[in-house]
């Protein structure tokens, strides 16, 4: 599908992928045309090895919470299914990549053991640090300094992640995270009326219509919104337009 993008984490045993250690979980949220969609894969994984006392203080899953949970084999094929043909966007894709690839290769599933041949790649900390040049680029650094909510984020969570780093992605790339025109939202998916493109009937109002009542913005509204100028202005490496057209009308005046 077209446009169509998964945002994606996993959690793991340990590191490196080469001492054995194995992901333990796998989130990922579907994007489409810069939507969220709703749909999303989650799965806590049994990986037939204890995890690292490290590995746990990051992510809390401990061995006790895995016993029970199906392999990955078990969920492989449905996996891949939600991956095929998207692009992957992925914070420090080379490390998530890397042990997806493992567990296809652990199965025999060669074909698969590249995922690279099945989807394209979007690594978020490389165009991070091309944006934001010798500045932290963690995903909680990336949150804080694009204004994206991440107070639940005590411990790292694979799904918790995914729409997290979904949030940044979009506001990163163009701030702008969803918009609808249409009389009626989308249903979550991208199928439902009032979605995409699909045009819908003018709605007029009745002419003798109850005034609608105007909100003012209050010192902590307009103070927020700019902290978000400034955040857009930094990512995009200038000032939002409107900002330049303010400056450039006074400066005439």
């Amino acid at each position: 599908m077209a446009n169509r993008s998964v945002v994606l984490d996993t959690e793991t045993t340990g590191m490196p992928v080469t001492d054995g250690h194995r992901i333990i979980e796998i989130g990922c949220v579907e994007l489409i045309g810069r939507r969220l969609t709703g749909r999303h894969f989650h799965v806590y994984l049994q990986p037939d090895r204890e995890s690292d006392e490290g590995a746990i203080g990051v992510h809390g899953i401990t061995n006790e919470f895995l016993v029970g949970k199906p392999r990955f084999a078990e969920v492989a094929d449905e996996f891949f299914e939600f991956i095929q043909g998207a692009q992957l966007i992925i914070h420090n894709a080379a490390f998530d990549v890397g042990f997806i690839n493992n567990e296809f290769a652990l199965m025999g599933q060669h074909d698969r053991a590249d995922i690279t041949r099945h989807c394209t790649i979007l690594d978020t900390l490389m165009m991070a640090r091309e944006r934001h040049p010798g500045q932290r680029n963690s995903l909680d650094a990336l949150c804080k300094r694009y204004g994206v909510d991440n107070s639940g984020r005590e411990l790292h969570g694979a799904l918790l992640d995914s729409e997290i780093l979904a949030d940044v992605y979009l506001t990163m790339t163009g701030g702008q995270t969803s918009l609808s025109l249409a009389g009626n939202a989308s249903d979550g998916n991208g199928t439902g009326e009032g979605s995409g493109n699909q045009a819908t009937e003018i709605r007029r109002l009745p002419a003798d219509r109850k005034p609608a009542r105007i909100i003012r913005a209050s010192e902590n509204d307009l103070a927020e919104h700019a902290a978000r100028l400034e955040a857009i202005a930094k990512s995009a490496g200038a000032p939002a337009l409107w900002t330049q057209l303010v400056e450039a009308q006074a400066t005439a005046n």
